[in-house]
């Protein structure tokens, strides 16, 4: 997976109308970085004649060295001979910027689209894996319940997916309109060679990526590492080097998906906003590591990596600030029950990037919408445009002090949802502010406090024609540090969800 294009960045400049006014708040590189020692230094210079080496070495790869012409016309597609020479001079490229080597060759199919579309459109999930992610997003107030939630993602990821590396398959898949005569763009196949050079070299699908926070903070290093190297191997085709592009094609997303524009087919931007996290983030949590001991650093984070996306929002928590693992215990009655998914856990988390993501996506729905404030969501340059290099700031007043959470979603007989949602902080200033922005963000949902003398904390009512399909009650209970958020279909239900306790 690959660089998430910056356009919800500009969609919110052109919103907000305060492009000219956000003042510079990134402490991360500048737009273009060329970290000191890159890893080319200790490469020995190329051979003036080209000639390949009596053994494989860094920036040489399958008879082409990194800064070598190749002869290479796709005005009419690349045959299978052009293909093999803009791969392995890729490859050497990569080699030579990162300093990693690759163990083995890569191989590159090329499918047509329609034959991509239609594998994809062919794939099923469970009733209780839709039930149990419709919940999770219902609950960021991103996707309503009665939208499948999984379709909303399948949109995001869009309808134009350049390539993608399968881990499975140990190859790269380049997805083209003619598979006959294909056509890409050197730098997405680079982004995808990336991520085949860290699998040889790290293992990267060994890692548990269960939650949505687990996936985002292992992310951190991985689309993170493959980010900055991205970011790296363009400036040079700015700069130096002759490189192959498809004026077709858009910028490459998740999946090496195109997401550059509204127009390409973006569902919803909350999701695509909780995904977008380590794609922003993760480069400026690399490039601190690097500052620290160079690329030696950054491989070492790959025993042991971020734990949490609070430690790649918050590189000075890395590696020991520990996340929280808060419980929930089962206080149902009547016919509600968790909702168990085979082979996953029974349980969702989102992380501080889930909260910031939730409390941020107003700023995209109407202008003038905004619990996060604009100028604390933007990373911009000196002109007050978004940074290409983490234009996100996932560091807001309301979700620092973040230390964990866990959201159990529930279901009854007559297939209504419910879940409960604890969220802790690490102090009780710190949960006040959260909940400060929260209340914020069922005000703006349309919610009413109504009166419920059943318990602890403030009940909270969306009418059931909330036109945003967000009808539903809200208990938010606040003990010291920790928030617990429980939701049910009626005020009633609450209690059945999650019978009230001192605990």
């Amino acid at each position: 997976m690959r660089r998430l294009p910056v356009f919800a960045a500009v969609i919110l400049v052109t919103l907000s109308g305060c492009a000219g006014s956000i003042p510079f708040t990134d402490s991360g590189p500048p737009d273009t970085i060329v970290p000191e020692g890159d890893a080319h230094a200790d490469i020995p210079p190329v051979p003036a004649d080209l000639s390949d080496p009596a053994e494989d070495r860094l920036g040489w790869e399958g008879g082409y060295w990194y800064n070598e012409s190749i002869d290479v016309d796709q005005s009419d597609g690349l045959d299978d001979e052009e293909l093999a020479a803009v791969t392995n001079r890729s490859m050497a490229r990569v080699e030579y910027i990162r300093g990693l080597e690759f163990e083995r060759s890569v191989p590159v199919d090329v499918v047509a689209r329609d034959e991509f579309s239609q594998a994809r459109g062919n794939r099923t999930t469970s009733a209780n894996r839709t039930r149990f992610d419709n919940v999770k997003f219902e609950a960021l107030f991103m996707i309503n319940e009665s939208t499948n939630s999984m379709a909303v993602q399948s949109q995001n990821r869009g309808a134009s997916v350049g390539g993608y590396y399968a881990p499975e398959r140990q190859r790269i898949v380049i997805v083209s309109e003619n598979a006959d005569s294909p056509r890409l763009s050197e730098v997405t196949l680079s982004q995808e060679l990336f991520h085949a050079l860290q699998d040889q070299q790290f293992d990267i699908t060994s890692y548990n990526q269960s939650t949505r926070e687990d996936h985002n903070a292992i992310d951190g290093i991985v689309e993170g590492d493959g980010n900055l190297v991205d970011y790296l191997y363009e400036q040079r085709c700015e700069s130096e080097w002759s490189c192959l592009t498809d004026e077709s094609s858009s910028d490459s997303g998740e999946n090496g998906e195109s997401a550059s524009s509204p127009e390409s087919g973006l569902a919803d931007i909350g999701p695509y906003l909780l995904k977008y996290q380590p794609y922003s983030d993760g480069p400026a949590f690399v490039y601190a590591q690097y500052q620290v001991g160079g690329w030696d650093a950054v491989n070492a984070v790959y025993d042991n990596p971020p734990a949490s996306t609070s430690q790649v929002i918050h590189p000075e928590q890395y590696p020991d600030d520990a996340p929280a693992e808060p419980t929930v215990s089962d206080r149902t009655s009547g016919s509600w029950e968790r909702i168990a998914v085979d082979g996953r856990v029974n349980y969702a988390e989102v992380g501080e990037a889930g909260l910031a993501a939730m409390l941020a996506a107003p700023l995209y729905e109407k202008p003038g919408a905004q619990i996060v404030p604009p100028r604390e969501w933007l990373n911009t340059n000196e002109s007050g445009d978004p940074r290409q290099f983490d234009p996100l700031s996932y560091d807001t007043s309301y979700t620092d002090g973040f230390e964990g959470d866990r959201l159990i979603p529930y279901a009854n007989d007559a297939n209504e949802t419910g879940y409960v949602w604890r969220i802790q902080f690490e102090n009780e200033s710190s949960a006040n502010e959260f909940r400060d922005g929260y209340e914020q963000l069922l005000d703006y949902r349309n919610a009413s406090e109504v009166e419920d003398a059943s318990g602890p904390g403030t009940v909270y009512r969306i009418p059931d024609d909330d036109p945003n399909g967000f009808g539903d009650s809200f208990r938010v209970v606040q003990r010291g540090d920790t928030i617990v958020v429980t939701n049910a279909p009626t005020v009633d239900a609450l209690s059945k969800v999650h019978a009230i306790s001192d605990s």
